[in-house]
């Protein structure tokens, strides 16, 4: 069984194709916590994690999940979204962590549709799990956004960098790029060289962007991270959605 968080039909806010009208499909479970992201009163309790905890933590979220059934259950939400519209819009594959789910029948039954259908598809990853692309070759069609965690994530190592997985997205994805997510203390002390070293030998484009779910901590952390980016070479990626509607649950 897979689980939908939620879906939406906005503009892609960040990475490459920031600003592009997208259908979002957000799944439910992630194999990492991040706790160094931030912290949240959710329920009466303080719990730590990225600024999507709703799509992470099943202990509190799992009751407002929902179970998928069959590919035609995902379907039949882009193809609602499709009758107010005369284009084709992006379709965005995020989390939690998708990929958790990369050899399930009916997500990868999903792909197969969007993909024989022409949709540019984009998987927002951790980059710790890689699909079998021999086995599942639809996924060569697949623009991964590669969010490779780094240190101010507050996950070991171990856990967040998986060198023989990104390799394989980066080199078998269609197009797959870097996704750093750097706040104001971390582009001064240590993201270059993290980023150097989990890029090295790639060629694919690295975009980095603040830390902040919230107006008042993406400014925070904004002009320090368009300084480090300068100063590296790296491509600045804002979260436009943050801008526009200060917290993406009041897009």
């Amino acid at each position: 069984m897979i689980y939908l968080v939620e879906h939406f039909f906005s503009i892609q806010g960040e990475g490459r194709y920031s600003g592009v009208p997208s259908i979002f499909i957000r799944f439910g479970g992630c194999n990492l916590r991040c706790p160094g992201f931030g912290s949240y009163e959710i329920a009466g309790k303080t719990v730590r994690g990225c600024d999507t905890i709703r799509a992470v933590d099943s202990g509190l979220f799992r009751e407002r999940w929902r179970e998928i059934a069959s590919t035609d259950m995902l379907i039949k939400i882009v193809e609602a979204y499709m009758e107010s519209i005369d284009y084709r819009p992006d379709v965005v594959i995020t989390g939690g962590e998708p990929m958790i789910y990369a050899e399930n029948p009916i997500f990868y039954g999903f792909i197969q549709r969007l993909a024989a259908e022409g949709f540019r598809v984009t998987v927002e990853t951790n980059a710790t799990l890689a699909p079998p692309f021999e086995a599942y070759p639809v996924y060569r069609e697949v623009i991964f956004a590669m969010a490779v965690k780094l240190a101010n994530s507050g996950e070991p190592e171990r856990r967040r960098i998986v060198p023989g997985v990104i390799r394989r997205l980066a080199k078998e994805g269609k197009d797959s790029f870097f996704k750093f997510t750097v706040d104001k203390r971390s582009a001064d002390e240590g993201a270059a060289e993290e980023i150097a070293e989990i890029c090295d030998g790639f060629d694919n484009e690295i975009y980095c962007m603040p830390l902040g779910d919230r107006l008042e901590t993406l400014q925070l952390h904004a002009p320090a991270v368009a300084a480090f980016c300068l100063r590296e070479g790296y491509r600045y990626s804002d979260r436009l959605h943050v801008r526009l509607w200060n917290r993406e649950e009041k897009r």
